[in-house]
């Protein structure tokens, strides 16, 4: 008898922990507001484009598609947390901290806020807007202290909008997966090929916001293309934003793209502005079909959490004066100097959960098959159904590659700063994150 006792008081406990877990990470209704800016220099600032060496800090000639950045912030009244998405190659390391900043006297700080570079190699050098970047090196892009200040006040004022413009609202993920559509570009067999759409609609069905990820490199323009233009990121958008109507904005977000690349719609065209513009329209299309499916609820989980992760010494590939050395310009001495001036000893991972959506900040280029691992880890501890990487998060580190990879040589690893023991540094820290997000 007393041992039944004992159970049964067992059982009690053991309930009331679970009960008391489900309580702090029970569902919240939210609010959201959304808003968007055009970052698009004007071309008296002679804005440089980002992504490829050869330009040799050439600023852009012409504008073919506009770019922009965009805000998204939650809130349950307590706690708010903001996504911002821009057409943008990426963001060096002192423009967050510059922005929180700015932002700091209404409340924000550095774990409520993911900036989320889409990697459009026909947008701003990331460098241009680079504060700590003191070298004049072409190939990597020189300092341009008016680009900075045009670009700086307009992040800061769409977090502020879309904060001023907060609505009740439903929200709901789908996924789905489009083989074919991207490749290994070092000629693995590892791709990440799902489309995650969210959706985030006023109470009274309309739609306000949705989040599209899908990984591969906006490279369908090269070298030669001086057109600002958010390649098919920016066609992908705007296509979806026409499909769904009702005033509602896109916003899309890059995964470990590391080593993907856009696989070409059949019949696209010579043009590599055509060929752009038509992987973008259909990846929209397919994003239209997914959204159209997705359910959405009132009550949802809302966790955020940032989580400080040392970096492996810095250093470069042996191989590095094969690849990247020549496309760049640097050599071993440049490059001592360089390292520690603009790249940090540590990185901040940022995750959120909302609803069934959980993104993982990754602050670098990360190969797709450590992409994968951690998205399913997240899903295994948050239980959350769709985790997709937030990739180039807050601020571009380099390449992050397997260690097999890495010794294995090729372009990306002559862009890749920390040595072979990167990619399982920020694997372990991301894992580390989760588990305390989920607390």
């Amino acid at each position: 008898m007393g041992k039944l006792i004992c159970m049964r008081w067992l059982v009690v406990g053991i309930a009331i922990i679970f009960l008391s877990r489900a309580d702090r990470s029970s569902a919240v209704e939210l609010s959201a507001g959304v808003a968007h800016v055009d970052i698009t220099p004007p071309l008296e600032l002679n804005a440089p484009l980002g992504g490829y060496g050869e330009r040799m800090n050439r600023p852009a000639e012409g504008v073919h598609d506009r770019i922009y950045a965009k805000a998204l912030v939650l809130s349950d009244g307590k706690q708010k947390f903001a996504l911002v998405t821009a057409d943008i190659v990426g963001f060096p390391p002192p423009v967050k901290p510059a922005l929180i900043e700015s932002l700091k006297a209404e409340g924000w700080s550095k774990q409520q806020l993911m900036l989320l570079a889409s990697h459009s190699h026909t947008s701003i050098e990331m460098n241009a807007i680079n504060t700590a970047n003191t070298f004049q090196v072409p190939q990597i892009g020189i300092f341009n202290q008016r680009v900075y200040e045009f670009l700086m006040p307009r992040l800061a004022q769409v977090v502020r909008d879309a904060e001023k413009s907060l609505v009740p609202v439903t929200i709901g993920t789908g996924s789905i997966e489009l083989a074919g559509w991207n490749r290994n570009r070092r000629g693995g067999s590892v791709v990440d090929s799902e489309l995650t759409v969210t959706r985030i609609d006023k109470l009274d069905g309309k739609p306000l916001t949705v989040l599209v990820n899908f990984t591969a490199h906006p490279t369908f323009m090269n070298g030669e293309d001086m057109l600002f233009s958010g390649d098919w990121p920016g066609h992908l958008q705007r296509t979806l934003e026409s499909l769904i109507g009702e005033g509602v904005t896109a916003m899309y977000y890059n995964g470990a793209e590391g080593d993907q690349a856009p696989q070409s719609r059949p019949d696209s065209g010579e043009s590599r502005w055509e060929r752009a513009e038509r992987y973008g329209r259909d990846v929209g299309v397919m994003a239209f079909r997914e959204w159209v499916k997705v359910k959405t609820r009132r009550d949802v989980p809302f966790a955020y959490h940032l989580e400080l992760v040392p970096l492996p010494e810095r250093t470069w590939h042996p191989d590095f004066k094969k690849t990247g050395g020549e496309e760049y310009g640097l050599d071993e001495k440049l490059l001592t100097e360089m390292l520690p001036k603009l790249f940090p000893a540590e990185a901040e991972l940022v995750s959120v959960h909302v609803g069934e959506l959980l993104i993982v900040g990754i602050p670098g280029e990360m190969a797709a098959e450590l992409g994968l691992q951690i998205k399913a880890e997240a899903e295994q501890l948050s239980g959350a159904k769709h985790a997709t990487i937030g990739g180039l998060a807050d601020a571009w580190l380099s390449y992050i590659l397997p260690e097999a990879e890495y010794t294995r040589g090729g372009y990306e690893t002559s862009v890749s700063f920390y040595g072979p023991k990167l990619g399982q540094a920020v694997v372990t820290g991301a894992a580390r994150g989760l588990s305390k997000l989920v607390q």
